[in-house]
């Protein structure tokens, strides 16, 4: 794969010998009034001129590639030098054609405009992928959820996006249900797009609830929630919000983030509900919160004297 690019410049270069050789001894045609040469240097210059375009996108992509270590910024680097070097080769092969390069950039320019409404989905979805390697609203290896769709982005091609998808229809609680989502880019410029996992702040805040009857001790189950969360995420959490600072620095929101988990009470008719708030790597969320709810509740369950579940639940 290495010498493919040299490979195909050097195939380039012989083509081309070959149909200046052709054009020496050949006789030149026309085809309506337009001067085309033989057919075998027209297959001959069109051949080389793909075989040049190939192949410097194979060396301009191996050297750019080689010196990029984000496997993000080499997804979008290919698919840029696929795009620039795909419509010069066709701007150039017809330029052979037709022997006419003013002609041809005319042409191209009625036909772009007639094409515009023949591929306006086509053309939006170009667009869309344009401004998502500009703006960024999301990457290769994101979480996202966008329209109906939930999961983590595997492709971003020149039209459409592919998504691994979490939740859906076979499956709940953010885990992956093994579909692949083919979402449109244009969809990007008409939809709102939430990302997860971003390169900003790799964590997201989760919830978890717990139930527990008005005679419970409040401060003590306050104190074991937060405890058990402090246990099990320990400094995680606390680089996570390290990290949530300073991108919070960076904008004009003042916020109060807490380095430690935190407890909301929520009162109800029949009970009071716990909800006990934290940081987490948004594909670690799931597996959080059963560990933590599985300790929260064997930690409640050694102190029956102090914690209390509302009647209508079992222990």
């Amino acid at each position: 794969m290495r010498y493919t690019g040299p490979l195909a410049l050097a195939g380039a270069v012989l083509l081309y010998a070959g149909s200046r050789v052709v054009r020496r001894f050949g006789v030149d045609e026309t085809l309506f009034g337009v001067a085309i040469g033989p057919p075998t240097l027209l297959v001959l210059s069109v051949a080389a001129v793909a075989l040049a375009a190939y192949g410097a996108y194979r060396l301009v992509g191996g050297f750019l590639l080689d010196h990029t270590t984000s496997k993000r910024r080499r997804h979008n680097v290919r698919n840029v030098l696929r795009l620039t070097f795909g419509a010069l080769g066709i701007i150039a092969g017809f330029g052979i054609v037709t022997r006419d390069w003013v002609s041809v950039l005319f042409s191209l320019g009625v036909v772009g405009f007639a094409i515009t409404f023949a591929l306006q989905g086509a053309l939006a979805s170009l667009i869309g992928w344009l401004y998502i390697v500009i703006k960024r609203p999301y990457a290769v290896g994101d979480r996202i959820a966008i329209e109906s769709t939930r999961g983590d982005v595997t492709t971003i091609d020149l039209f459409v996006t592919e998504v691994w998808e979490i939740d859906g229809e076979l499956v709940s609680s953010n885990q992956p249900s093994g579909r692949i989502v083919t979402v449109p880019n244009s969809v990007v410029l008409s939809s709102h797009v939430v990302n997860f996992h971003g390169e900003g702040v790799p964590y997201v805040w989760n919830e978890l609830s717990v139930q527990v009857a008005y005679e419970t001790d409040l401060d003590f189950a306050v104190d074991v929630m937060t405890e058990a969360a402090a246990d099990h995420l320990g400094d995680e959490m606390a680089a996570g919000v390290e990290q949530y600072r300073e991108r919070l620095a960076e904008t004009p929101v003042d916020l109060d983030v807490n380095e430690r988990p935190t407890v909301n009470v929520v009162q109800d008719e029949s009970w009071v509900e716990l909800r006990l708030r934290y940081l987490v790597h948004p594909r670690r969320g799931t597996r959080a919160r059963n560990t933590l709810y599985r300790e929260i509740l064997d930690r409640f369950n050694d102190h029956p004297d102090r914690v209390a579940f509302p009647v209508s639940r079992n222990r």
